[in-house]
């Protein structure tokens, strides 16, 4: 095995900004394992918490449920209220919309539905904590609440026997 090498703390900003840019690359696992070098030399650094849970969920739609778990995980660690609940709502979000890409739509893909109430539900904790000026928990709310209004059989009861769904 491999001992992993240690990063030094004068890096960590451009290790932070490195990890931004391979998101936007769509290279989310090395951003994980940036995020993940920063967080191994400072244990609890928030951008770093929140920069892996944003890496995790953007491998959603090709990842089994151990990394949901991880990203949930995660943001319930969070230490600030308002992060706590944001963060928990988008895995919730970005959970759902993985579910219903791979689903093909939303016939197949009904348990997205509650997690999208799930996560409108996080929001409106984050909300109601938010600091000033700071509305991202009103736009991702937004965002569940028109993808539920246009496709409203999302919410509608499940009558099947429950069958064990793909991000669980």
């Amino acid at each position: 095995m491999f001992r992993l090498k240690q990063l030094s703390p004068s890096a960590v900003p451009s290790a932070l900004a490195k990890a931004e840019r391979y998101r936007l690359l769509n290279e989310p696992a090395q951003a994980v394992s940036i995020c993940e070098d920063v967080l191994a030399e400072q244990p609890g650094h928030t951008q770093a918490l929140t920069g892996l849970i944003l890496a995790l969920t953007d491998q959603f739609p090709q990842m089994d449920g151990r990394v949901v778990s991880r990203a949930r995980e995660l943001a319930h660690g969070l230490s600030a209220p308002y992060e706590r609940a944001y963060f928990s709502g988008l895995v919730e979000e970005r959970r759902a919309r993985a579910l219903l890409e791979r689903a093909g739509g939303p016939v197949r893909a009904r348990p997205a539905g509650g997690w999208l109430r799930e996560a409108m539900d996080c929001y409106e904790a984050a909300e109601a904590v938010r600091p000033a000026d700071n509305d991202d928990a009103l736009l991702r709310w937004n965002a569940c609440a028109r993808l539920l209004n246009e496709h409203p059989e999302l919410l509608e009861a499940d009558e099947e026997p429950a069958t064990p769904v793909m991000l669980e």
